[in-house]
């Protein structure tokens, strides 16, 4: 089982697929897609389309997950991230993939076992449990490989694939 996970944003949207092998979780693939901050809102969202398009026809996952929006302090960040994840979920709609949709709590949850983990912690979880030679940079990367082991955690409890069965 592929699992893509996303980290939306305008400037710095964060990919990473993880495959299920047996009980190890293995990185395939994992990047950034950037935009310049010079350019028009459409063509930064269109640049993220392409991008996203052409990750999931690469690979072929079976499921893409991505953290709910939640902001507590920058609000004025909310639109632009809002808009990146808005083409997040059209992405996976245009190519019939299943969305898995996880709390910023699930998230950490699902990776170090703490659900108010920090940054740092997430980091260093997503590092060893992926076996990565050094800490994915940057950081939108590293956010979205531990979307990635929530969505492969996620996708093999009991009820998840009793709400892919109905």
């Amino acid at each position: 089982m592929l699992a893509l996970g996303i980290d939306p944003g305008t400037a710095i949207c964060g990919y990473g697929f993880v495959e299920q092998v047996g009980s190890r979780l293995v990185p395939r693939e994992y990047g950034a897609i950037t935009t310049s901050p010079k350019a028009r809102m459409e063509d930064r969202l269109l640049k993220l389309y392409d991008g996203l398009s052409e990750l999931i026809k690469k690979h072929e996952p079976d499921v893409m997950g991505v953290e709910q929006l939640f902001f507590n302090r920058n609000v004025t960040t909310a639109i632009p991230v809002g808009q990146a994840r808005g083409i997040v979920l059209l992405s996976a709609a245009k190519n019939h993939l299943q969305l898995a949709e996880h709390t910023p709590l699930q998230v950490k949850q699902a990776v170090t076992g703490y659900g108010k983990a920090t940054k740092e912690q997430v980091i260093y979880m997503v590092t060893k449990l992926l076996h990565l030679p050094k800490p994915p940079k940057p950081d939108d990367v590293a956010d979205a490989l531990a979307v990635a082991i929530c969505t492969a955690h996620c996708i093999n409890s009991i009820a998840w694939r009793n709400r892919l069965e109905a």
